[in-house]
């Protein structure tokens, strides 16, 4: 299914990002998702088919974290959010409703009354770091009472940055004549919550991993939105809620925030755009400044300065303001006092540049030329017995070799990158979890890995000659694990399957779409290109290779597909009909002691 809108929610270590997706979930009226990332922790999340997470078993940072969700995209708009929110009924469907391609827009913010701490005798004292009681004599300890409440006073709808930089609450510019109505423009944002098209999301780089460690984001968002030709926009129409995390302690911020860091992304953010070297400005920082003059923070002295400062990327300075093209009106309530500004995301470790986390170029070319990068796709339906499954998990990060791994499961595990899908087990689920990994993975080419099949290493050595034909591992022996029963036959399974993943993609994105049309049928079958029952309309030939040692395909009795161990229960009789025992595969050793 393709949504509208994808809500991209970074989350590490956080406690309410449960409560917040079922707000969100019971909240949106549109046809919306949300991609959720736990970045290097795991917590229960609610079984939603709306619900996409990913799960990495090292904490990536949020910027790079919200870059992977947006990855999974396929929306018009994306949306990030932090995991720590409440929302207004339909808000995705107020927000799109007045939404231009060339904006980022923002709702309101209100504060977010996650809990209170309270104490046997009653006595409530507002969230904050865990303690006892504060009242005078009680002492006594307290536990925590969610009640999740946005509080309508105060809201903030205007912010700026001054010249250091830092963020601030622009509270002043609502008063000023012809400022109002139900969109306003606001020179900066905070952070916590903003949307903008998926394309205007990669087309600016929204989330630069270089800028380090979370902080100056709503920055960095304003200043590429504004500089590049477009407009930061507060829609009064709806609002959200967001819990800031100010005291320090258990109440502090998820992230790792060194000052070294929040240094780190100041200073990136005055040399991108208070010196006029971002590649894509088409205006300098001068022409936002004086668009907003008077701004908090900004000396008469700094303002000149900033004028004096061309544009470093050869482009031609516009002195025109373009007119706003929405009416104004009055605007809200006063903004908070005491908010936290600190409250952005903004940890990162990985940088992806914007080509290579857009959509994959069109396969052209035939034979291959260089030397392709490989990467592997792991997909389960986690029912199967555990012990199988890390022995098999086991075996094939020690027969890839360290080659990149990315699994699609039906809960989060710690396996690669993980993307967790909270759908029921199926043939059309499987499909889906393939073409979310192959999505996710960035490699040229893919090998396709299941939870049931012992992989040798020189599986791995072969490498596809043309990038237009579906290659098939034919050495494979089926293992019956309740008696320790080997077969092998003519086979050419999914689980061997090795392509260039750009043809995968398209062909995956094809089946989904024919499943949910007509429903799943062995027509479709399952190893694409392997028989001409169906005419796909990106159509490609296979071809079987055999590596030096076989795989091993256990049948464990969960497995989604039947298997059959006699002859006579093929329609067609295979070819190559070999029967062995556990200890009697070629090429392997060592399969019980594996599997203890």
């Amino acid at each position: 299914m393709k949504y509208d809108l994808s809500i991209l929610i970074p989350a590490r270590n956080e406690e309410f990002l449960k409560r917040t997706i079922e707000d969100i979930l019971s909240n949106i009226e549109g046809n919306t998702e949300i991609i959720a990332v736990l970045d290097g922790y795991q917590t229960e999340l609610p079984a939603d088919e709306r619900l996409r997470v990913i799960y990495n078993p090292e904490a990536l940072g949020q910027r790079a974290a919200t870059n992977q969700a947006c990855k999974l995209s396929k929306a018009k708009y994306v949306m990030k959010a932090d995991a720590h929110c409440a929302f207004d009924k339909g808000f995705d469907v107020k927000m799109i409703k007045e939404m231009h391609d060339d904006w980022t827009m923002i709702p309101v913010m209100r504060n977010l009354h996650a809990f209170n701490w309270k104490c046997p005798d009653g006595h409530t004292r507002y969230q904050g770091p865990s303690g006892p009681c504060t009242e005078p004599g009680c002492g006594k300890p307290t536990v925590k009472d969610v009640v999740w409440i946005a509080k309508t006073n105060p809201q903030s709808v205007s912010y700026c940055f001054d010249e250091e930089p830092h963020f601030q609450y622009f509270n002043e510019y609502k008063k000023r004549p012809g400022v109002g109505g139900d969109i306003t423009e606001t020179m900066s944002i905070q952070g916590s919550c903003f949307m903008l098209t998926r394309e205007k999301y990669w087309e600016l780089n929204i989330s630069d991993e270089m800028l380090g460690s979370w902080g100056s984001q709503g920055i960095e968002v304003a200043c590429k939105t504004w500089l590049s030709g477009g407009r930061v926009v507060v829609n009064h129409k709806t609002w959200y809620a967001h819990m800031f995390r100010t005291q320090g302690g258990d109440f502090g911020f998820p992230y790792e925030n060194p000052g070294r860091k929040v240094q780190h992304a100041k200073q990136t953010v005055k040399e991108l755009f208070f010196d006029n070297k971002w590649e894509k400005q088409i205006y300098p920082l001068s022409w936002l400044l004086e668009k907003f003059w008077p701004v908090p923070g900004w000396s008469e002295a700094s303002r000149e300065k900033l004028k004096a400062w061309p544009l470093q990327n050869g482009k031609t300075t516009s002195s025109v303001i373009p007119a706003p093209s929405f009416a104004k009106a009055t605007q809200g309530e006063r903004e908070p006092e005491n908010v936290d500004p600190g409250s952005r995301p903004g940890m990162t470790t990985v940088r992806h540049s914007v080509r290579q986390l857009a959509d994959d170029p069109e396969s052209t070319s035939g034979v291959v030329a260089s030397e392709p990068t490989v990467g592997l796709i792991y997909y389960t339906d986690n029912q199967i017995d555990e012990k199988i499954m890390h022995a098999c998990q086991k075996q094939l990060l020690k027969a890839a070799g360290g080659k990149k791994i990315v699994s699609a499961s039906l809960k989060p595990m710690d396996f690669g990158q993980n993307i967790a899908l909270p759908l029921e087990r199926g043939y059309l689920t499987m499909f889906k979890q393939i073409l979310i990994a192959l999505e996710v993975l960035d490699t040229d080419v893919v090998f396709f890995c299941e939870h049931d099949v012992l992989y040798h290493p020189s599986h791995f050595d072969f490498i596809p000659r043309d990038r237009n034909i579906w290659y098939y591992n034919g050495n494979v022996w089926v293992l019956r694990a309740s008696d320790g029963f080997a077969l092998h036959y003519n086979l050419s399974p999914l689980s061997g399957l090795c392509v260039y993943r750009d043809i995968a993609i398209k062909h995956y994105q094809e089946r989904i779409n024919l499943v949910e049309k007509i429903g799943f049928s062995y027509n479709i079958g399952f190893e694409p290109m392997t028989h001409h029952r169906i005419k796909w309309e990106h159509s490609y030939s296979f071809e079987v290779w055999n590596s030096s040692a076989p795989n091993i395909d256990i049948k464990h009795g969960k497995n989604l597909t039947r298997a059959r161990w006699t002859q006579d229960k093929f329609r067609r009789k295979p070819t190559d009909w070999t029967e062995a025992t556990i200890d009697t595969i070629p090429g392997w050793n060592n399969i019980r002691k594996l599997l203890e």
